[in-house]
C-alpha cells in the first residue's frame, strides 16, 4: 500500500488523524522511507503535525490554516497522548454561549504541563489542573466525532481559578453573567469541593457582583462552613488595607467591571 492510499483509506473511514507508527505497520515499510514519504505531504500542505509522532489530513477547505481546527483533532491527540482532558475555560464558554471574548487559542485542560501547540494558524494552550479527569464534561460533536467539553459549573470554576486564561476578571465577570442561565446552584457545590476554597470565595463574590443572588447561596454556606482565611481577589495585586468582605472572607483588591 502507498502512503496517498493510506491517507485515502482512513478519510473513506471518516478518520483524519494517524500516528508515525501506524504508517509504519500499515505501509510495511521502513521507518526513513515513510518519514520522507510523510514529509513530501506536509510540504505540499496534505497533512500537518501538530505534535511530534502525530499527523492530521488537512482538507483543502483547511489547507490556508496549514492544519485542521483544534476542536477537530484534540480528542485524538490525547487518546494517542493517553492524557484525560476536556476543552475548557473560554473555549468551553464559547459552546454554552458565553463568547465574548474568543480566545487567542483553543484551551485545553489536562493533568500534567504541557507546551502550547502551534500548527500552521491554529494554535491550542494547554493548562494543568491535577485533578482534571475528576470533572464533569458533556461531549459535543465536531465534524470529526465528540469533544470532551467542562460543563458550565466547572467552567464557571476554572474561569475565576484562572482569570489571567480568562482574559481579566472584568471578563471573567462577563463570562460568568453570559453563563449564569446554564449553571445549578447543586452542582456548582459538587464542583467546589474538588476546587480551592479560594475559587469558592472568588465565584461567590463575583456572582453576586453581575446580580446573582440564588446561585450564591449554597457557595456562602460551604465557605462559612470552612471559615478560610480571607483570601485577595486578585492573586496578583497587593491587598494591604483591604477591607474584607466578611460573606466571603475575601479582600476585593481589584474594581471588576464586566461588560454587561
Amino acid at each position: 500500500m502507498k502512503l496517498s492510499q493510506y491517507i485515502d483509506d482512513l478519510q473513506a473511514k471518516g478518520s483524519y488523524c494517524f500516528s508515525g507508527e501506524e504508517v509504519d505497520v500499515a505501509l510495511e515499510s521502513s521507518t526513513v522511507a515513510t518519514r520522507a514519504a510523510l514529509r513530501r505531504l506536509k510540504q505540499h500542505g496534505a497533512i500537518a503535525m501538530p505534535f511530534r509522532g502525530f499527523y492530521v489530513i488537512v482538507p483543502p477547505e483547511y489547507r490556508q490554516m496549514g492544519c485542521l481546527p483544534a476542536n477537530q483533532f484534540i480528542p485524538e491527540l490525547m487518546e494517542y497522548l493517553k492524557e484525560p482532558y476536556y476543552a475548557g475555560i473560554l473555549s468551553a464558554g464559547e459552546f454554552y454561549g458565553a463568547a465574548h471574548q474568543r480566545p487567542q487559542a483553543f484551551q485545553v485542560v489536562t493533568e500534567h504541563s504541557r507546551s502550547g501547540i502551534l500548527c500552521g494558524t491554529v494554535k491550542v494552550d494547554f493548562i494543568k489542573r491535577k485533578n482534571a479527569a475528576m470533572m464533569p464534561t458533556r461531549e459535543f460533536n465536531t465534524p470529526r466525532g465528540y469533544l470532551k467539553v467542562s460543563t458550565p459549573e466547572v467552567t464557571a470554576f476554572d474561569v475565576v481559578g484562572y482569570p489571567h486564561h480568562a482574559g481579566g476578571l472584568d471578563n471573567t465577570a462577563t463570562v460568568l453573567a453570559e453563563l449564569a442561565e446554564s449553571l445549578d446552584a447543586e452542582k456548582l457545590i459538587a464542583i467546589a469541593g474538588l476546587s480551592p476554597i479560594t475559587w469558592s470565595q472568588r465565584l461567590g463574590y463575583l456572582l453576586e457582583l453581575i446580580g446573582e443572588t440564588e446561585l450564591p447561596e449554597g457557595l456562602a454556606s460551604y465557605v462559612a462552613e470552612r471559615k478560610p482565611v480571607p483570601a485577595p481577589l486578585s492573586p496578583s495585586r497587593s491587598y494591604h488595607g483591604v477591607r474584607q468582605n466578611p460573606r466571603w472572607r475575601l479582600l476585593p483588591n481589584e474594581k471588576v467591571s464586566p461588560d454587561l
